[in-house]
Formats: C-alpha cells, sequence, structure tokens
C-alpha cells in the first residue's frame, strides 16, 4: 500500500513551514521538532489548492454566500462515508467544531447545570464549564491492564445525574478509541435515561484504521437523532485548519431553531475561502483523503514497533482512529513531566498529557501526520533522549 500511496499522491516530500505564520513551527525554537498540534504537514488536495487559487485569480473577496452546491455535496458525503442520511434543511455552517460544541452547551444548558465529558479528553471541551457556567460532570474513561480505554457505565451514570448535555469525542482524542456501535448505544441509552442532549464531536470521523469505519452516534436511531447536535469539518480530513468552516447536523428543527437562534450576533458566518475549501474538498478529495489514511495507518505501526522495541517503560495505546497518538511514560523512569523532557532533551515538542483533563498525567500525544522521515527524525530524538538519560548505549 505505501508504493501506491507514493505513486498517486506524494506524503513524503518535507515542506518547510517555518517562516509561514504557522501556531504549530512558529511556537517554538528552530531547534525544536513540533509534533504537538494537530494539524498536518502536507499539501492539501489539488483541487483544494486549484478552487483557492481560481478565487485568488478573480480577486475580489467581499462578503460570503453559502455556494448552492455546498449542502448537497455535504448530505452526499455523510451518507457515502458514514451510512448517515440526513436533510440539508438539518445544515448548519459554522467557523469551527469549537464554537460548535460551546454554541450546544449554551443552546441546551444555564449556568449551573452539568456537562458530562469523558476525560482524558480534547482540551477545548474541558474549558466549556467557564466559557457556559455550566458545571463539569466527569466520566472518566476506563483503562484496562492492556492500555485499552472503555466506557465507565457506573460513572457516567452518576456524572449524568443534574446534568443537560453530554459532549462526546468520536472517534475519541486524544486516546484513539474508534468506538463500536455498543459503545454507542449504551452511551445514547443513558443519555435517553437522564433526558441529555447529545453533542458529538467527530472532526475525526474520517481517520479509522484497520478496516474500521465510524458511525455518528446520531444514526443509531430517530429517538437518539433527535437529541443529537453531530459536528464535521474538512479542516481536519484535508488540512485546511486555517481556513474556518464546520458543519453542524441538527436533524430536529426545533433543537436546530434554538441552536441557530443563538448563533445570533456572537457567531460569524463561514468566509469565502472557507466555502471554496470545503466545496473543492467535499467534491473532490476522497481519493487523496483515502490514501493518506492508508499512509497514516503505516506511520502509526512504524510509531508503535518503534516505541515498544526502543523506548522501554513508553506505552503507545493502541490507535484505532484520529492521527494522534497517545504515550503513556509513567514507567519510562522520566524525572518530572515527560512533556517537559522530551522537549528540553529531545527537542520534540509534544502536547503534555496533563492538559487532556483526568487520567492524562504521565502522557504526552504525539502528532504523526507528517512525512515519514519527519516521524523517523522524531523518533530517533526521543530514543536518543531516553538512552542518554539511562546512559544506555545504542
Amino acid at each position: 500500500m505505501s508504493e501506491l500511496c507514493e505513486r498517486l499522491f506524494d506524503f513524503d516530500t518535507e515542506i518547510d513551514r517555518r517562516g509561514s505564520e504557522s501556531a504549530k513551527w512558529g511556537f517554538y525554537g528552530n531547534d525544536v521538532l513540533p509534533m504537538w498540534v494537530a494539524d498536518m504537514d502536507f499539501r492539501s488536495p489539488a483541487p483544494v489548492i486549484e478552487a483557492l487559487r481560481r478565487r485568488v485569480d478573480h480577486g475580489v473577496f467581499g462578503y460570503a454566500m453559502e455556494p448552492p452546491e455546498l449542502r448537497t455535496a455535504i448530505v452526499e458525503r455523510i451518507d457515502r462515508r458514514y451510512g448517515w442520511k440526513v436533510s440539508p434543511d438539518a445544515l448548519v455552517l459554522l467557523p469551527n467544531v469549537v464554537v460548535g460544541f460551546n454554541l450546544a452547551c449554551h443552546t441546551v444548558g444555564s449556568p449551573g447545570d452539568g456537562v458530562v465529558m469523558q476525560p482524558p479528553v480534547y482540551f477545548p471541551i474541558l474549558r466549556i464549564p467557564e466559557n457556559t457556567g455550566m458545571t463539569a460532570r466527569f466520566a472518566q474513561l476506563a483503562r484496562t491492564a492492556d492500555g485499552r480505554y472503555e466506557i465507565d457505565v457506573d460513572r457516567f451514570r452518576v456524572a449524568a445525574e443534574r446534568s443537560k448535555v453530554f459532549v462526546l469525542c468520536s472517534p475519541h482524542n486524544p486516546v484513539g478509541r474508534v468506538f463500536t456501535e455498543r459503545d454507542l448505544e449504551r452511551m445514547a441509552d443513558l443519555c435517553l435515561e437522564r433526558d441529555l442532549v447529545i453533542c458529538s464531536d467527530e472532526i475525526h470521523a474520517d481517520f479509522t484504521y484497520d478496516g474500521r469505519r465510524h458511525r455518528p452516534i446520531a444514526s443509531l436511531s430517530p429517538e437518539i437523532e433527535r437529541r443529537t447536535i453531530t459536528l464535521f469539518s474538512p479542516t481536519k480530513s484535508f488540512n485546511i485548519a486555517g481556513l474556518d468552516c464546520a458543519i453542524a447536523v441538527v436533524p430536529d428543527p426545533v433543537l436546530r431553531k434554538r441552536y441557530l437562534a443563538a448563533t445570533r450576533g456572537l457567531v460569524p458566518s463561514v468566509g469565502i475561502m472557507g466555502y471554496t475549501a470545503a466545496l473543492a474538498a467535499f467534491r473532490d478529495g476522497d481519493p487523496w483523503l483515502d490514501q493518506l489514511v492508508a499512509y497514516l495507518q503505516e506511520n502509526r505501526d512504524l510509531a508503535a514497533q518503534s516505541i515498544s522495541e526502543e523506548m522501554p517503560g513508553i506505552a503507545m495505546t493502541s490507535l484505532e482512529g484520529t492521527y494522534l497518538a497517545w504515550l503513556d511514560c509513567r514507567d519510562a523512569g522520566i524525572p518530572g513531566n515527560p512533556h517537559e523532557f522530551f522537549l528540553s532533551e529531545a527537542k520534540v515538542a509534544m502536547n503534555d498529557g496533563a492538559a487532556f483533563g483526568l487520567g492524562g498525567e504521565g502522557f504526552v500525544r504525539l502528532n504523526l501526520a507528517c512525512p515519514r522521515a519527519t516521524l523517523r527524525r522524531g523518533l530517533e530524538r526521543m530514543r536518543d533522549a531516553l538512552r542518554e538519560r539511562t546512559g544506555d548505549g545504542p
């Protein structure tokens, strides 16, 4: 599969992103290899670049209207990739997914109401309480002896008491779980039992491995669909995070009316370049994306092998989805914080696991979405820093 990827699309060329106003590459010094912020070091698909170039060549960048073809492209793609049929009227276009889940909580909750979340989890979800005045209710994921993460039903049931909304991250960032249908059913049943609205951040829906297929939780049944706000975006899938565009799928008309009302005067519309990129990506970008996912699966396998064989005491959680590896460093004998250790001693910047909340201490999150040579260089730096610490030779 690697040869096929290299023949059809180029994911191996290392592109210099320094000096390009990249948050990922500009935050640390030039001696640091950044493998943290969840964007990819690959050029976006050619159809997206070509569409943007045509828009730039036009030379006028006024207020934007939603392209008339966009909703059709979105609903056809949701059906094709996830097996879920939705109406074009169910879509709400937003600048990004973080706006989407904060908006959901403003829509259905009030200050003091509970919001259920499953740490360790994407850290902007943890900030919802300070943004909305709601109260965090933690249904921390359970970690089994082999490092796999599972839903803790008892914790979930307790967290759901006096709560109004459950913010799901699916596939889960940072632990890399692609929830099974049974997992989704268990969470959905608990939300029905406690009358919770579900807001599901599914921005990594396209990144699943080993034959897995993402299933939106809203597609389980009409009853679940009516109480769910599902968030998608082309920004992760097609590496266009700097071109804001996201989609909330809100099939229930009453909930959708409330959701739209909460946007007024606060949430800006999508800009013309975001619309242009999204339409080109959804319409013509999937062949590139499919080969990218195959390439990322090989990156995952390379990282897992390297960490297992060359980094004693570090365990990489089985990565079923996303392109973000979750590394348990607690048995590596690293003094202090592993994020700080690898930053100072290996010159590799990863995300500090503690930022993801309960259960994240002693972990780091490693971004695998880069050319293979970049990944090898980062892994070698990490290995060498660990060997230097212990005095072990090559």
